[in-house]
């Protein structure tokens, strides 16, 4: 059974709402929905109050649902994040080198520079992309 489920079992099995559940665990309404729905999924930190509130071992609750055990590596894999984030810095800090260094020494330097201001732009939304992830 899916994560999904089993928070709207254990939540009907207390005979809460989703409104009664989402002041509980210091959530909106909507957020709990979505997690019943499994349009998101619940943090570590949200699990742990969920174990708690629903009297549900964690063991119990993310046994058997792939998708969220793949969420919590993600979100939780600290070391992993830092060297995607590190990478992505190192790669921004090159690529700009080396295209202002073409623009400057290539010829019809308009073309180049637009290409290089483009790139730049792509490289740069590449890291926000990153840090705002790690976030």
């Amino acid at each position: 059974m899916e994560i999904g489920k089993k928070l709207k079992a254990a939540r009907a099995k207390f005979g809460l709402t989703q409104e009664q559940a989402a002041e509980k665990l210091y959530v909106t309404r909507q957020t709990v929905s979505n997690w019943e729905n499994e349009k998101s999924y619940p943090d570590i930190v949200s699990i742990v109050k969920i174990s708690e509130l629903y009297g549900v071992s964690l063991d119990e609750l993310l046994k058997g649902d792939d998708e969220m055990m793949k969420h919590l590596e993600e979100t939780t894999n600290v070391v992993k994040s830092g060297k995607r984030l590190f990478t992505a810095i190192i790669l921004n800090i090159i690529v700009m080198i080396v295209m202002f260094a073409a623009a400057f020494l290539l010829p019809d330097r308009v073309y180049v520079t637009v290409v290089v201001f483009c790139l730049a732009l792509v490289s740069t939304a590449f890291l926000l992309y990153e840090i705002i992830k790690r976030i």
